[in-house]
């Protein structure tokens, strides 16, 4: 059934890309309460990228499945004081919104490792529930994670507002773009552009995403019994 989901969801997102003539993003699912071996079976499938949005709930399955050398983001909202451990967890750290984290993740990578590779998040929608920094607060906040050494400045990231109206999906993971499109100027290496879900995808390929996050279409119903 993994195998099968998996290459469901392929399909459709070459197809997106097909659709609008753009090339097809990678995936990133999103294994967020489910457990390691829902993980294990997936990647037996051929995905190599995993999304976790708690830093505690990642470090047993990181630790669980070491040896399979899994990607492993981290998508959710990371607090100050997990910095340090998210900093020695994770390859990626998509949230980045704030001048006291790019400072901590960049103090607690080890030097021995490759550099971490950093999203900036982006509060599109002005959002007062979402994270994220304001669209104008990017550029400064991408010169001091290009400033460390312990980081690399990949991109951005962003989780516009649910609205009904597909217009206004559209318009935010447009902006996006600009952002993205006036950050890739400035700055080398700049290569990712994670925005849309299962259900909005095609949209956010449309417009530029290069990186898609999908969960409940490849694992199922969130497990019982994790966290939310």
């Amino acid at each position: 059934m993994l195998a099968e989901n998996l290459s469901q969801t392929l399909q459709r997102l070459e197809n997106a890309a097909v659709a609008a003539g753009r090339p097809a993003p990678r995936l990133l699912a999103v294994s967020k309460t489910h457990p390691a071996g829902a993980v294990a079976g997936l990647a037996a499938a051929g995905q190599r990228a995993f999304g976790e949005n708690y830093v505690q709930e990642a470090a047993g399955k990181v630790r669980d499945l070491v040896a399979l050398s899994l990607e492993w983001h981290l998508i959710g909202h990371l607090q100050s004081n997990k910095a340090a451990q998210a900093a020695q967890l994770f390859d990626w750290v998509q949230t980045v919104d704030r001048p006291k984290l790019v400072e901590a993740l960049a103090r607690h990578r080890d030097p021995a490792r490759a550099p971490l590779n950093v999203l900036i998040q982006v509060n599109i929608d002005d959002e007062g529930s979402k994270h994220g920094c304001r669209p104008e607060d990017v550029p400064a906040l991408a010169a001091l994670v290009a400033a460390q050494p312990r980081l690399a400045l990949r991109g951005l990231m962003a989780i516009p507002a649910p609205h009904e109206d597909m217009a206004l999906r559209r318009d935010a993971f447009r902006r996006m773009r600009a952002l993205y499109e006036d950050l890739a100027a400035r700055h080398a290496g700049i290569d990712t552009l994670s925005m849309g879900m299962s259900e909005d995808h095609a949209l956010a390929v449309a417009e530029g995403a290069t990186m898609v996050r999908v969960g409940t279409a490849l694992f199922g119903p969130r497990a019982s019994g994790m966290s939310p």
